[in-house]
Parts: C-alpha cells; sequence; structure tokens
C-alpha cells in the first residue's frame, strides 16, 4: 500500500458518525485533507484526472449538507439526518476512491 492509499484509509477511519460541534469541525478537515489527496491523485496522471473529477463534485455536495446540519433552525433530528446523510456519502465516495485509485498504478 503506497502513501496515497494509506492517507485514504486514514481518512475513511477518521469519520464521525455522530452529530456534535467536535464532528462537525472534524468532517471540515476531513474534507479538506480528502480534497488535497484527491488533487494529488488527480495530478499522478491524465487516466486519473479523468477518473477522479466525480469526486470533487461529490465534496461540494457533502460540505452543503455538513453546512445544513449546523443550521440553527433545523430542528435536532434534521440536524442529526443531515450529518448522518454527509458522513454516509463521505464514506461511499472515499471507499469508491480507494477502489478506484487501488496501489496508484492505473495508466489507462
Amino acid at each position: 500500500m503506497n502513501s496515497t492509499s494509506s492517507a485514504l484509509n486514514t481518512l475513511f477511519n477518521r469519520i464521525p458518525r455522530r452529530h456534535s460541534t467536535d464532528n462537525v469541525k472534524e468532517m471540515y478537515s476531513i474534507l479538506n485533507d480528502y480534497e488535497e489527496c484527491l488533487k494529488n491523485i488527480e495530478a499522478e496522471n491524465t487516466w486519473y484526472e479523468k477518473n477522479t473529477a466525480i469526486y470533487f463534485d461529490e465534496i461540494e455536495a457533502v460540505r452543503m449538507l455538513v453546512k445544513k446540519s449546523t443550521d440553527n433552525k433545523a430542528s435536532k433530528k434534521n440536524k442529526d439526518t443531515f450529518f448522518d446523510e454527509a458522513s454516509g456519502a463521505l464514506k461511499d465516495g472515499i471507499q469508491s476512491l480507494i477502489e478506484v485509485y487501488a496501489d496508484g498504478t492505473m495508466t489507462g
């Protein structure tokens, strides 16, 4: 396993499941780290550049869900639901990228 694969696994394992102020901060931190990792993968070669673009859109969708989970007008239940959706979507996205990236040897 190379350092990028290891970083993706670490990010995956850091994703919190429960909504709290600290976990919201952690989610934003994970999203920033994930985006940097994704940029590094995208820069490796043209195959990864073509096959990782969708993940950037997913990051923005997760950010929006996390933001909704902090809306003062939302009920506690809705906040929890938004956070759970964000957490699940991020886990799914990173898991998918782990499978696409594999060991980092794809060249197309």
